[in-house]
């Protein structure tokens, strides 16, 4: 026991808990130690999938489930398996194939298991795959294996919104549509956001909704920012983030999740 027993902090990865020199600086590992070591459950929610985050899991000394892919699953990394799952209904094999005509200059990053398969890689695709440090198998649309646990449209803004509008006027009732930033758009499954996991993970734990606590920076955020007692966000949030309305905290380079436990520290 401790005074953190029965709190959940969910934090972001990519530029929020992991700064911008790709480290996850000692300010925030003694913190999260800290919380951790009274009681604390602390996690990470990220729109990257298994085969994206796995590399980097040794940098976080995460005691919980981790969210991946935008909260479409949800997996115990001390356990070694996937907790639970969400699957693009089986429509998105054809729903694709329209999608990549109705917007030609879309390029995508299909995830199967821990497969990555790629349709029309673009600079965006390139730079994220390095960034991530991981590779994909380029494959004709109609040629990715089903089931995908999410998909990931990159381009320039202008294109991904046309291709967000199409996604939501056609199958607004099947899919999610957010972005994770400028140039990536992610699609899950209806329902599957980093929200409904981050909720889902609590009722794991048992953890109280008044005890959860969620930073992130960027639009696919929010979702679980509005299911947190005090929603958090780094200084170098999105635009869109500031609009909404959280707390304000340090930059991904300030050490922000180690200034969010500082505050949980006053409060608990």
């Amino acid at each position: 026991m401790g005074k953190f027993s029965g709190v959940l902090l969910a934090s972001d990865f990519d530029d929020t808990l992991y700064s911008s020199d790709r480290t996850v600086s000692e300010e925030n590992i003694r913190a999260i130690r800290y919380f951790t070591g009274e009681g604390g459950y602390f996690t990470v929610s990220t729109g990257r999938a298994y085969a994206t985050f796995s590399p980097h899991v040794g940098l976080v000394p995460v005691n919980a489930p981790v969210v991946l892919s935008n909260g479409s699953a949800l997996y115990d990394f001390q356990a070694g398996e996937m907790v639970c799952q969400t699957f693009l209904p089986a429509r998105s094999a054809r729903d694709l194939v329209e999608l990549v005509r109705a917007v030609p200059e879309v390029g995508l990053e299909a995830y199967h298991g821990e497969e990555i398969y790629l349709y029309n890689p673009n600079a965006v695709t390139r730079h994220h795959l390095s960034y991530t440090g991981v590779a994909g198998v380029e494959k004709p649309v109609s040629e990715i294996p089903q089931p995908l646990s999410k998909v990931l449209l990159e381009q320039d803004r202008p294109v991904l919104e046309r291709a967000r509008t199409y996604i939501l006027e056609h199958w607004g009732e099947y899919y999610e549509a957010i972005f994770s930033n400028r140039v990536l758009l992610e699609m899950t499954c209806k329902g599957s956001n980093k929200g409904g996991m981050v909720l889902r993970l609590a009722g794991r734990l048992e953890v109280a909704r008044e005890h959860i606590y969620c930073v992130g920076d960027n639009e696919n955020d929010i979702p679980m920012l509005a299911i947190s007692r005090i929603p958090f966000a780094p200084a170098n949030c999105a635009q869109a983030v500031k609009d909404w309305g959280p707390r304000l905290v340090g930059s991904c380079d300030e050490s922000c999740v180690a200034e969010i436990i500082s505050i949980l520290d006053g409060l608990y």
